[in-house]
């Protein structure tokens, strides 16, 4: 195999930047409408055209979501979008809904079209269909176990992706209606709250006040808490099945979890690329993982069998902080970097760039961009340090936690799990 794609997510441009520097082949992102990732920031239509420009540039490619389920009083809306979105040189539409692949086969047919994990594509007859459909790629249902994906590719001409890391939801192949009946607010139209991350107990019908655990646990139960998917130590079995291409979710995460992830499957594809026999999964690559935000790792379903369901706790485990970007660097050893949480003069902290290229160097007093002393680099400020190491234009700041457990509560780099 001469070609595997790893693709990446892109929330908005800062992140898409990153992508790109460290290491997909391609991007997939939102527009302003009928995606499945609504309050992500996402890309108007002059953004799409920025943000196509500047991956053509670089030979990579650019797959704009379209996979909501949609509405019969929504699809004149989409039939206009399609038509603003036409005269763009985007790369491939996602879609899921039969209705959705239709409208775009009949608006613009020239357009490369994507099937969606939503449409929970679980064997080859399936996949022989959409291709009859005008469809170039299908996203498998993570519902697949690594024989099954072997059989598929045995059997059909589709092109196949699979998803290898990020959050899942415990919903067949994303579709899910437990956000809609209790927030009104709809997964498959983008705007899922994750109620299956919640804090759930029994409560008995003739005593309504009464809230039971139905597990004694002071943390509550989470029965719905879905584990985070990473298949770094089975990718040579993976790259060996015949898929095409390699898809990171997290659309709706940090920078930081964009580039640090991309850039060790980045490394691990190479390295198996350069020599499939001779591969080993360096350990630093997991270690990597383990340093963005995430909840308990799986396999699943590569094999099919790891429980994917981590009701201990919904909390997300972290052992880093991220803590700035590079935007700048002068010819004096000097780097513009901006904030992204609070650090100080004197602490030691760690840059990382593409290429897993990292070092620590201990941060000494800078200065803000009116040449005023600086010691403490807030969230969002611009400051000048003196940097002992080689950075560049885009590389990051990071610090290892200072309490013991590496555990964040809340958002953390997770957000909604993967509907690509």
């Amino acid at each position: 195999m001469s070609v595997i794609e790893l693709l990446a997510p892109a929330g908005d441009k800062d992140k898409l930047a990153a992508a790109l520097d460290y290491g997909a082949d391609a991007v997939y992102l939102g527009g302003q409408q009928f995606g499945l990732r609504a309050p992500a920031a996402n890309f108007s239509v002059a953004d799409l055209k920025q943000a196509l420009d500047c991956a053509h540039g670089r030979g990579k490619k650019i797959y704009l979501t379209l996979n909501a389920y949609l509405h019969e009083h929504e699809m004149a809306s989409l039939e206009n979008y399609l038509e603003e979105l036409k005269p763009l040189s985007t790369d491939g539409y996602i879609v899921s809904d039969a209705g959705v692949l239709s409208r775009v086969r009949a608006v613009d047919p020239q357009r490369e079209i994507h099937l969606s994990t939503q449409a929970n594509t679980l064997n080859a007859a399936a996949c022989e269909f959409w291709r009859r459909q005008g469809v170039q790629r299908v996203n498998l249902g993570r519902e697949l176990a690594l024989d099954d994906i072997r059989a598929i590719r045995a059997r059909s001409a589709m092109e196949l992706e699979v998803f290898v890391h990020g959050a899942m939801c415990v919903a067949y192949s994303g579709r899910c209606l437990l956000s809609t009946a209790l927030t009104g607010r709809s997964a498959n139209a983008g705007a899922c709250a994750q109620p299956c991350r919640w804090n759930y107990a029994l409560v008995e019908e003739t005593r309504p006040g009464q809230a039971f655990p139905i597990e004694e646990d002071s943390r509550g139960s989470y029965l719905m808490n879905s584990r985070d998917l990473c298949l770094l130590p089975l990718l040579p079995d993976l790259l060996a099945s015949g898929v095409q291409s390699l898809k990171i979710e997290g659309r709706m995460k940090t920078l930081y979890y964009v580039a640090a992830v991309t850039r060790v499957y980045r490394a691990a594809i190479d390295a198996w690329l350069a020599d499939p026999a001779g591969y080993v999964c360096d350990p630093l690559w997991r270690a990597e993982l383990d340093k963005v935000s995430h909840r308990p790792y799986t396999t699943d379903f590569l094999p099919a069998g790891d429980a994917t369901v981590h009701s201990a706790d919904s909390r997300y485990r972290r052992t880093h902080d991220f803590l700035a970007v590079v935007r700048a660097v002068d010819g004096a050893g000097r780097a513009l970097v901006e904030g992204r949480n609070r650090f100080h003069a004197g602490e030691t902290v760690e840059v990382i760039g593409p290429q897993m290229r990292q070092q620590e160097f201990v941060v000494a007093a800078g200065e803000d961009e009116q040449g005023e002393p600086c010691s403490c680099i807030q969230p969002n400020a611009r400051v000048w340090l003196s940097v002992p190491v080689t950075v560049q234009p885009g590389d990051l700041l990071r610090r290892e936690k200072d309490h013991g457990d590496g555990w964040a509560v809340g958002g953390g780099t997770n957000a909604a799990p993967a509907a690509g």
